[in-house]
């Protein structure tokens, strides 16, 4: 009863850990960060020292039909 008890724990942490990874560019230098890398800083900063940053959006263009 407990080994069932801990496969359900097991795959609950691994579905909250799953999240979608966002990435940031410095407006001065161009340096491309990843949201992960950025929290782990005591604070937001760029190596070159700007605080700065734009978000890195990917390159696929949505389309929509006219009605």
């Amino acid at each position: 009863m407990a080994s069932m008890i801990d496969e359900d724990f097991d795959s609950m942490d691994e579905d909250a850990t799953e999240t979608f990874e966002v990435n940031y560019s410095c407006l001065r230098c161009g340096t491309v960060v990843s949201s992960t890398e950025l929290f782990r800083l005591p604070e937001i900063k760029c190596i070159c020292g700007f605080r700065v940053f734009t978000k890195v959006r990917p390159p696929v263009v949505k389309t929509v039909d006219a009605i």
